[in-house]
């Protein structure tokens, strides 16, 4: 069975001005170059895809307008490549207050989403207005799909090496995508894991050209065996079961996950509430505040005082 390293490809880390580590491709990785035109050509197929889905996106937009309360689009931060992130462009597809209670994983059978939204998602028109990040130089087409930070930071912690991801742009379709189910659990992002960064050292412009073709067969209901089929895989090598950091750890749903990180900063914030408490309360009350020498001088005014 092959370990995590020999699936990952090397990289190197660049610093920013705050010396934030960033993970990069580097220049001597076989598909440096091709990545580098990548970036331009699919930035320029983004432009030319736009211009049809516009009607598309504005047909949606109206359609979610008229269904339920809340804008047509919504934007969100997410992680590109080298850390950095960006606000993603969607059609919305849940309902408004979908996370009042702070950020959660969507999962199968999600009942935030809405009716016309489960349409949308399994049509995967929601993605439309991620062109216009392709135009932007926030994305590419096809790559490694964009996570937000809070589910960055804690998917680091709990699998080696998922930084790694990030040394390319992420994509609106990819390997991953249209390979396998939603995330549940630390296992399945694992596999997604392994799939993105096979991508990552395997990619070529007919790679990239079989993604967006089958993408398009997954529009229409393929099924993910099929698809897998079709691309050729192993899927008994790339899916290999590699084993998270704690690997006790590695079927631990990913909304206790997130329920986990939300009480540790919540018992943080506590801690830090009590430390400030206790500080205001060392010294007592009353005048018991005063210095020695405060106290010297009320006695020297005492002894000069008439009897």
């Amino acid at each position: 069975m092959p370990t995590l390293d020999e699936l990952l490809p090397e990289y190197r880390f660049a610093t920013k001005r705050d010396e934030t580590p960033l993970p990069t491709l580097p220049q001597t990785h076989r598909r440096y170059r091709y990545f580098a035109r990548k970036d331009r050509v699919e930035r320029a197929m983004g432009a030319c895809l736009l211009v049809p889905a516009l009607p598309v996106i504005a047909v949606c937009w109206v359609a979610i307008r008229l269904t339920s309360k809340g804008p047509g689009l919504f934007r969100q931060t997410r992680v590109g490549r080298g850390g950095r992130t960006f606000e993603v462009l969607k059609l919305r597809t849940m309902r408004q207050d979908a996370e009042a209670g702070g950020p959660q994983w969507s999962s199968k059978g999600d009942p935030r989403i809405t009716r016309l939204g489960r349409i949308l998602r399994s049509l995967h028109l929601d993605e439309l207005p991620q062109l216009v990040n392709v135009v932007r130089g926030e994305m590419v087409i096809v790559g490694p799909r964009p996570e937000r930070p809070e589910f960055v930071e804690l998917l680091t912690e709990e699998i080696p090496g998922y930084q790694r991801r990030l040394i390319v742009k992420p994509g609106i379709t990819g390997l991953s995508q249209i390979n396998l189910p939603p995330d549940t659990d630390l296992r399945s992002v694992q596999r997604k894991q392994v799939l993105d960064l096979h991508h990552i050292d395997n990619a070529h412009l007919w790679f990239d050209a079989r993604m967006v073709m089958l993408t398009t067969l997954r529009v229409l209901c393929i099924s993910n065996e099929t698809l897998t089929r079709l691309m050729g895989l192993d899927r008994k090598h790339l899916l290999a079961e590699l084993p998270p950091t704690n690997d006790h750890r590695h079927s631990v749903s990913l909304q206790e996950l997130l329920a986990q990180a939300r009480l540790r900063k919540e018992l943080a914030e506590i801690d830090i509430d009590d430390d400030i408490e206790d500080a205001a309360q060392v010294d007592g009350p009353g005048d018991s505040w005063k210095t020695d020498s405060d106290s010297y001088d009320d006695d020297a005014t005492l002894a000069r005082s008439p009897r």
